[in-house]
């Protein structure tokens, strides 16, 4: 039997490390430089776990499980090691689970991702009700062992039988599957293929599953609401490495944020992180809002009306990343290095 010991109490150790990096550990893990293993790679960590357990993969022998932030791919990894048997009953599912967690990618009209949506709603519930947001604490890699001791403890009964827990997870649920509906019959989706980006016209913001369901693809997401109001998101898929498709690398959006900004004409500013954020925001601001805030559904934060009009917006974000693509081929496994070289020469 595997158990969790917090990511500072690993020392030298003999540990399995999942979703992070660790110099003395096996590490099971998504991040860059971390997806290192050809034989068990994936997407997610999750899955990687998964993979690993299935191969018998050698490194498994230790009885030790770390990690050091709590999210739901995270957990995936974590819960798997700790409860193998289980794990693999539920292969499928929590794949799914990983999947939904960190990419917010939920596969419409099947039965495994409906399964393992409400398991990602009931981690969320339990998660915001228990204790605090993601990234809602600086100190995550110490106090994440709170959250994984109490879901880990919980979760093998959630996941063997779900309904016994609607209670907890149906209204998440139920607001993810109303967002995705009003996505399917009410807003006007456009891929932009060359560019990785996929621009949606709605009139109102949803769940973040919902808001990304039709993201499998493509790694930014370009938002368009009613009164001018715009979010472009790029997805956490181009801050790992995943290997079921090539990418093209994150560019630089402050110098775009700086040209909106000479003709934004309301009171609010454009703002946007640095490229090594795990998922950065164009957006337009009153007050630079929280990284838990950005983390959360774009349901749950204000986003303004700006004063450039819809076309105005869409033509200049776009045509920002046609210059800066033109000469970029996609590949898989950008490494942050190559990544801030690509930068430098596009906006030397």
């Amino acid at each position: 039997m595997r158990t969790f010991v917090p990511f500072e109490k690993i020392g030298n150790q003999k540990a399995i490390v999942v979703d992070a990096l660790h110099p003395n550990a096996l590490v099971l893990s998504h991040w860059k430089d971390g997806n290192i293993h050809p034989e068990i790679a994936a997407d997610t960590s999750g899955e990687i776990v998964l993979n690993a357990l299935k191969k018998d993969f050698n490194g498994l022998e230790s009885k030790i499980v770390s990690a050091n932030h709590f999210d739901i791919d995270g957990f995936v990894g974590v819960f798997a090691l700790c409860y193998p048997e289980l794990a693999k009953a539920y292969d499928e599912v929590l794949r799914e689970m990983a999947i939904i967690g960190d990419f917010r990618e939920y596969k419409v009209n099947s039965k495994t991702a409906e399964l393992a949506l409400k398991l990602c709603c009931w981690v969320n519930s339990r998660e915001k009700e228990n204790f605090y947001r993601p990234f809602g604490e600086k100190a995550e890699a110490k106090l994440c062992d709170n959250k994984f001791q109490y879901f880990l403890k919980l979760f093998p009964s959630v996941l063997e039988n779900p309904e016994k827990f609607r209670a907890d997870w149906v209204k998440e649920y139920e607001h993810t599957l109303s967002g995705i509906e009003k996505l399917n019959e009410k807003c006007q989706l456009t891929e932009r293929k060359d560019l990785g980006i996929v621009i949606q016209k709605c009139q109102s913001p949803s769940h973040y599953y919902a808001q990304f369901s039709h993201s499998k693809g493509f790694d930014g997401v370009l938002s368009i609401y009613d009164d001018n109001r715009y979010e472009f998101e790029y997805k956490y898929t181009t801050w790992v490495d995943i290997v079921s498709r090539p990418s093209l690398p994150r560019v630089n959006l402050k110098p775009l944020a700086k040209e909106l900004n000479q003709i934004e004409k309301s009171d609010y500013v454009w703002e946007v992180d640095h490229i090594t954020d795990t998922g950065p925001i164009l957006r337009l601001e009153k007050d630079k809002i929280s990284k838990a805030d950005r983390f959360d559904s774009p349901s749950n934060r204000a986003i303004y009306s700006s004063s450039i009009p819809e076309d105005q917006f869409t033509e200049l974000l776009t045509s920002y990343l046609e210059n800066a693509y033109q000469d970029i081929d996609a590949k898989r496994f950008w490494t942050w290095d190559e990544i801030k070289q690509v930068n430098k020469r596009v906006f030397a």
